[in-house]
């Protein structure tokens, strides 16, 4: 008996010090996004991001920081798109399209300082299809989705986080055909709360 209890309080001063090292938050913000290839105009357009995130402290400057984001992409299409892809997007013909993403970044959080930290990490995007429940499109971004490297600075003020991120497409994201290859990114501005 004498033996447990120091075990046992060696178990509740790490669980403290984990959970210590655990924060949540929400963050919204601007997805400002573009699709590299023939098919679509070289212009950026805008969109939003909104989601949450967990920051898991490793001890010292590092940290983990996953999150879950539904993100909309709209993009403008070339004139000869129609021609080459018809009926790929039902909102094409007015020349725009409009994708919306589950997206999971997995990022690398080192802290500069008090104020500033710089993230980076893969990010795993799926079209959201909305004949599926959300567990459902979150399993497909491991199988048949965008993947793409995410880096940028966020700055803490407080419980506040203001977060720039600037993201580029590895794979191409056109499962259409191979006449053209696709690739995505991105510039994302957020705002986020930490609880």
């Amino acid at each position: 008996m004498k033996w447990k209890l120091p075990i046992l309080a060696a178990l509740l001063i790490t669980a403290q010090s984990s959970m210590a090292q655990l924060k949540f938050g929400v963050k919204a913000g601007v997805n400002i996004s573009k699709i590299d290839g023939k098919s679509f105009k070289d212009e950026f357009g805008y969109g939003y991001l909104l989601g949450g995130f967990a920051n898991i402290g490793l001890g010292g400057k590092l940290s983990i920081q996953p999150e879950v984001l539904l993100s909309q992409s709209q993009n403008k299409v070339d004139n000869d798109f129609n021609a080459i892809y018809q009926n790929a997007f039902a909102d094409a013909s007015s020349g725009n399209v409009k994708l919306n993403y589950l997206s999971i970044p997995i990022l690398l959080d080192y802290k500069l300082n008090k104020l500033i930290s710089l993230q980076a990490g893969p990010q795993f995007s799926v079209l959201i299809n909305k004949d599926k429940t959300a567990l459902q499109n979150g399993q497909n971004a491991f199988d048949n989705g965008d993947l793409s490297l995410v880096a940028g600075p966020s700055i803490h003020l407080g419980g506040i986080n203001i977060t720039g991120r600037y993201g580029i497409g590895l794979n191409n994201i056109n499962d259409i055909d191979d006449k053209d290859k696709w690739k995505s990114q991105a510039i994302q501005l957020s705002l986020g709360l930490r609880f």
